[in-house]
């Protein structure tokens, strides 16, 4: 019987008859390759659009998140490894054509469809169905994504989105190698790629103690980030909580996430957040220019916004991002 190749991810899965991707959703069936978890959604749930996080696209809106079953890395501290590592056919799932999902997003008066919580690389030819309904109804798609795709089909992807949040996971190969099962290349590609097409681009660095904490890999990241994305990116260093194969390291002190936000704005980074500590100042948005409060955010609810028309109202700097 005929092998397939799947061209969507680095990993390049050959796959005789019967024999299903290292993502788990792609299988070989009858010599073609079949996306298992096509309309099974096994979450849908209405969120607060910075809970994704996104802080610079339409902040106080809602967005329709959903996700299937699988993903193309097996990061070690997975919050939601029960869905991103199994089988479609071992979640419980829903039948969720993307028309349903366009009607439910409006139902709920959600700005956005999130394709998030798994990887939505596995699930692309569902999400960009998604993505094409939700248009046509003036419904705008975003993705949280590990990045880790060819480039061909990010370029597609890049046509149907409107919004990208990649987690940028580390600033080495080692890193990359032993918690994540993926190389750094292709991610750093995807990035360079989403900034070249001009697709909404905010990046997360989940910051691990003892793994990808230390103060010279961080300085590495931002200059990599400023250099090769520039100052206006939105960065989000967050919080970790003991999770999956890593439940013997204690959560991210906060002062690690201190320390990186302060590297990054001594390396000239705009907009940089700490994330999971609802309380913390970096959590807000400052002008650079006049430096004062332009979003305030207490967890996910935005408290005050002077932002209007893309600028700053106090001085009138422009702030990039997606706006009303």
């Amino acid at each position: 019987m005929k092998k397939v190749k799947c061209l969507l991810c680095p990993r390049g899965c050959e796959l005789k008859e019967g024999d299903r991707g290292n993502c788990r959703s792609r299988m070989n069936i009858g010599g073609k390759l079949q996306a298992l978890a096509y309309a099974k959604p096994c979450a849908a749930h209405v969120d607060p659009i910075e809970k994704k996080p996104f802080y610079h696209f339409l902040p106080g809106t809602l967005s329709f998140s959903l996700a299937t079953a699988g993903c193309n890395l097996h990061c070690l501290y997975c919050q939601n490894w029960e869905i991103s590592q199994s089988n479609p056919e071992d979640t419980v799932n829903m039948d969720m054509p993307p028309q349903q999902v366009v009607s439910e997003a409006i139902k709920n008066k959600c700005r956005t469809i999130a394709c998030t919580y798994s990887e939505p690389i596995v699930f692309f030819e569902y999400a960009a169905d998604i993505a094409k309904a939700a248009h046509e109804n003036d419904i705008l798609n975003i993705w949280v994504t590990a990045g880790y795709i060819n480039q061909k089909p990010l370029e597609e992807a890049c046509g149907f989105l409107d919004g990208i949040k990649v987690d940028f996971k580390g600033i080495t190969e080692d890193f990359y190698q032993n918690v994540t099962g993926g190389n750094i290349g292709p991610v750093m590609n995807t990035l360079k790629v989403i900034k070249e097409k001009g697709v909404w681009l905010e990046i997360v660095n989940l910051i691990v103690p003892t793994y990808n904490d230390a103060k010279e890999d961080i300085s590495r990241y931002c200059d990599w980030i400023v250099e090769n994305m520039g100052p206006d990116v939105p960065v989000h260093f967050s919080r970790f909580w003991p999770m999956y194969k890593l439940k013997n390291l204690p959560p991210t002190p906060e002062e690690s996430l201190i320390l990186a936000r302060n590297i990054a704005i001594s390396k000239g980074m705009n907009y940089v957040y700490i994330g999971n500590i609802p309380e913390h100042e970096g959590n807000n948005t400052y002008c650079p220019a006049c430096k004062k409060l332009i979003i305030e955010r207490m967890g996910y609810t935005v408290t005050q916004n002077h932002i209007a028309g893309g600028k700053c109202k106090f001085c009138n700097n422009g702030i990039p991002g997606h706006w009303e």
